[in-house]
């Protein structure tokens, strides 16, 4: 009986897998539908957690604004923190504000700087990473916490692997991330020898929201790709 149970118990989740197929192709499509139209955008990454008086969230908006500026959009995680103050530079700026939200027991509500016809919902976090990586043109990376690292280290996995075309990613606050890209060069590089010289240079630390600019600016000569004007 309880045989009989078990594999009552395996085919229904094999059912419910095959379904959730549908639901995961329905996240795909909708978001590769609206999002194929938004035009050259930046994603900034950040700490849900950061509030509107701290340091970081204000050079977030900063930075936001400076991006908007030069003829970028914006694409955050929709949420509260960094995310917010993103799309609030972007907003204020009068810019493309997207806002891909990921639905959680906790932390993550919309904020309300998102245009109204580009806040996309997932409830998967990889076809959220999926949209991150396919429409951007570069990841501003501020301080934040095993989201945001997840982010960073998936985007530099598939440059360093050219599973996808390489695009700038830079680090704001040389506080935070020092000490990781310090531990990248001497554990990773130097005494394992787990990653190549080269791999070093996919990032970029800085400080201030010019040098952001100054970094997406050289890319976009570079590679003779325009912004939005």
């Amino acid at each position: 009986m309880k045989t009989h149970n078990a594999n009552k118990a395996w085919n229904e989740i094999k059912t419910n897998d095959s379904w959730a197929i549908f639901k995961i192709m329905g996240e795909f499509v909708n978001g590769y539908e609206k999002l194929s139209q938004i035009g050259p955008c930046v994603s900034i990454f950040g700490s849900a957690r950061t509030k509107p008086d701290m340091k970081y969230y204000k050079l977030a908006e900063k930075v936001a604004k400076k991006i908007v500026d030069h003829g970028y959009g914006v694409i955050t995680g929709g949420g509260p923190g960094i995310m917010e103050a993103g799309n609030k530079g972007a907003h204020l700026a009068g810019g493309t504000s997207v806002g891909l939200n990921i639905e959680l027991p906790f932390e993550q509500h919309d904020n309300p700087y998102i245009d109204n016809d580009k806040s996309l919902d997932f409830d998967y976090f990889f076809v959220r990473k999926v949209m991150f990586v396919k429409y951007s043109q570069g990841f501003v990376v501020m301080p934040g916490g095993f989201g945001t690292l997840d982010e960073l280290f998936e985007a530099i996995t598939l440059i360093q692997t050219h599973k996808i075309d390489k695009f700038p990613i830079i680090l704001v606050g040389s506080e935070f991330w020092g000490g990781l890209v310090d531990w990248i060069k001497s554990t990773l590089l130097d005494t394992f020898e787990n990653i190549s010289a080269a791999d070093i240079d996919l990032v970029q630390v800085v400080d201030t929201e010019d040098e952001v600019i100054e970094i997406l600016d050289h890319f976009y000569d570079e590679y003779n790709l325009s912004p939005n004007f």
